[in-house]
């Protein structure tokens, strides 16, 4: 404890000013070094995250050259000296659901079976569906569990409905009750697209989507995807047996070919395609996604959007 007698002493209260004055410089000192170190990591992250950018668009040209097929090990790289790479994937957009498809031919009882299926009830799944089918059509007249502009109006939001078709899936999310969607099925998007050109590709669509559409089991539904793959369970290669027609699919797995209903929501081939590319560069991860149809004709740049991947 600093006794009166010190504090009365002009040499003493200079001491201890200039502790002071030392140890807010050294605070000030410390502060200023972390700044320059966040400053650096964050300068050194830009850097990592461009670099990484720029892989993940060299992998997008590899995939969009219609000579390499999805099964090509020139989709994945890695160079271990520089520490990056991609990663790249190509998929049929054909294997979603085209969900402005279903809605525009109101086959609202294939959209709340999903719902359904997701872990929704009954009621919910009906008024969800009706909602989406409110949002795209031309009219303001409300369907029996919809929802038009009264409903957006009183939740504050003004000029919703859209009434036209989607033009991005995260539209879709705007829609009354699909909080409830993404509450139980996170990946929802996984399920649907708004590029495909015709209905679910029966050559590239996954059992569990193929279950749904044909009202089977996802078990029977397996059977073709692995009769499309062939004996080798690989895509693109030469014992690949893909359906000429929608029919010969369906029969395999039991459907009736008078359910014309379960045979319009599928087609035998579409020709838009998801090329999906993950670039890392020392840690850092950017993906590109585009989408173009005809890929091996003339191809045409639907979309295309980039993220970071933690």
């Amino acid at each position: 404890m600093i006794s009166p007698s010190h504090l009365q002493n002009p040499r003493g209260v200079a001491l201890i000013a200039v502790l002071w004055l030392i140890a807010i410089l050294g605070i000030a000192c410390l502060a200023t070094l972390r700044v320059i170190s966040f400053d650096m990591e964050l300068a050194t992250a830009k850097v990592h995250g461009s670099r990484a950018r720029q892989v993940a668009e060299m992998g997008i040209a590899i995939g969009s050259n219609p000579a390499v097929k999805r099964s090509d090990p020139m989709l994945q790289s890695f160079n271990e000296e520089f520490g990056e790479g991609y990663n790249v994937r190509i998929i049929s957009e054909g294997g979603r659901f085209n969900i402005n498809r279903i809605l525009l031919q109101n086959d609202k009882p294939l959209l709340r079976d999903i719902f359904i299926g997701w872990g929704l009830d009954l009621d919910a799944a009906q008024e969800i569906t009706d909602a989406l089918g409110d949002w795209i059509d031309p009219d303001d007249n409300e369907a029996l569990n919809g929802a038009e502009i009264g409903y957006y109006e009183k939740e504050g939001r003004i000029n919703q409905p859209f009434n036209r078709p989607f033009y991005d899936l995260g539209e879709v999310s705007l829609v009354r009750g699909m909080n409830l969607v993404e509450a139980v099925r996170p990946d929802w998007r996984d399920w649907f697209t708004i590029w495909s050109s015709s209905g679910l590709d029966i050559n590239e669509a996954p059992a569990e989507l193929i279950a749904a559409a044909a009202e089977v089991s996802v078990d029977r539904a397996q059977i073709i995807p692995e009769t499309v793959r062939g004996a080798d369970g690989l895509r693109d290669t030469l014992d690949d047996v893909p359906f000429q027609s929608v029919e010969q699919a369906l029969t395999l797995i039991g459907v009736d070919s008078q359910r014309t209903d379960i045979l319009s929501r599928f087609a035998a081939r579409d020709e838009t395609t998801r090329i999906e590319s993950i670039g890392s560069a020392e840690g850092s991860k950017r993906k590109i996604t585009v989408i173009v149809r005809n890929r091996t004709g003339k191809p045409a740049l639907l979309e295309r959007t980039e993220e970071i991947i933690p």
